[in-house]
């Protein structure tokens, strides 16, 4: 077996320069405020979660105050966008956008979506925005080491289960995706709204990717250009699928990575930094990519994965059947997907040599950790 690559065997990845000190104490104070008067709110802070994610910070909290003359206890999330020296992944945090999506989708669907509680908008409190939300208890498939490793409860379950989760998760985006009159309810997660320009809703996505690609390699620390990231864009940039159908919610980041599960069913929708208004595929599209990327390191490493699990054949047939849409075809969809997760790797390692814990690499590819999965795509379509 090949050994792992450094940077992924070490991925305990640092987020933030915030003081945590700081934090509980200004929580606090802003909680006295926010809650009804007498509330007398203690906050006891916790280890945040390093195994998934990596463009937020997470604050895991506990809340004590006084409810109706008792004091209660409530475990929370804070959400915090990142500050500008701690180099963002993403070239903007519309926090007030994810907080609203959460709210409607947890509204207007019985996807588990965690309860969105307050908001603070102004970064006053704690120097750049965030959120709080309801704490659910759930499992995670691991991101480091990928769940495709083994050694992890997801690897270790039955093909049954697994398959339970795999059409458990895909419910979740026919579920989102059924939501009525998307383009309305949720306006301002068009990329249109953020200034990006296009005559359809992929269009206008494709050009918010290149917006980010070019922040990757421009904003300061940032990555050498990419000469894959380039290619896959000027094709999905001349190969725009036709876009007949009503756009719908678009989780985003539709990983299974992304949520929390109990019995092998999903029990929490996390992170919504990447909602848009888009097509159906870029969700499915994107569920059955990531899977790919975790399968094709183990792979490399001489590892044998999960071969059978995600299948893209078999997820399209499921969504099929659960929402009665047949998706179009994915392959413009996957390759969009990969040029996306090059940019996260851009960003990420960028950070990672911010904060001393690589040496900043000479082929700004090497840290895709799915460059021969993105070799692959771009070969297929003549890229």
């Amino acid at each position: 077996m090949s050994e792992l690559p450094a940077e992924m065997a070490e991925m305990t990845l640092q987020r933030s320069s915030r003081d945590q000190g700081a934090v509980h104490d200004r929580l606090e104070e802003w909680l006295a405020g926010v809650l009804p008067a007498g509330a007398e709110p203690v906050v006891t802070l916790h280890a945040g979660v390093d195994s998934n994610g990596m463009s937020s910070e997470t604050v895991v909290l506990d809340l004590t105050h006084t409810v109706d003359g008792e004091r209660v206890t409530e475990e929370l999330i804070a959400r915090v966008a990142p500050a500008p020296e701690d180099l963002p992944v993403f070239q903007e945090y519309r926090l007030g956008d994810q907080y609203d999506a959460m709210r409607l989708a947890s509204e207007l669907t019985d996807v588990p979506v965690p309860t969105v509680r307050w908001m603070e908008p102004t970064g006053e409190v704690l120097g750049t925005p965030f959120f709080l939300m309801d704490r659910i208890a759930g499992v995670v498939p691991p991101d480091v080491l990928p769940y495709t490793f083994g050694d992890n409860w997801l690897f270790d379950a039955s093909p049954e289960e697994q398959a339970r989760l795999q059409r458990a998760s895909i419910e979740v985006l026919a579920r989102l995706h059924a939501i009525p009159d998307a383009a309305t309810t949720f306006a301002f997660l068009d990329p249109a709204e953020a200034g990006y320009d296009g005559a359809t809703p992929l269009a206008r996505n494709i050009a918010k990717t290149r917006a980010w690609y070019d922040y990757a390699v421009n904003a300061p620390e940032g990555s050498p250009r990419s000469p894959l990231v380039e290619r896959g864009l000027a094709w999905l940039e001349a190969n725009l699928p036709d876009e007949s159908a009503d756009p719908v919610l678009v989780w985003g980041d539709a990983r299974i990575g992304n949520a929390m599960y109990d019995d092998f069913r999903p029990v929490a929708v996390l992170d919504w930094e990447m909602a848009t208004l888009g097509t159906r595929e870029m969700d499915l599209a994107w569920m059955v990519f990531a899977h790919r990327v975790f399968q094709e390191i183990a792979t490399m490493l001489g590892l044998p994965g999960m071969p059978d699990f995600l299948d893209e054949d078999a997820a399209r047939a499921t969504y099929a059947e659960i929402s009665g849409v047949e998706v179009g075809d994915l392959t413009w969809h996957q390759l969009h997907a990969a040029v996306l997760w090059a940019c996260v790797f851009m960003r990420t390692s960028a950070r990672q040599v911010h904060f001393g814990e690589i040496e900043r690499p000479e082929d700004p590819e090497s840290v895709f950790h799915h460059r021969p999965l993105f070799e692959r795509l771009l070969e297929e379509v003549g890229a």
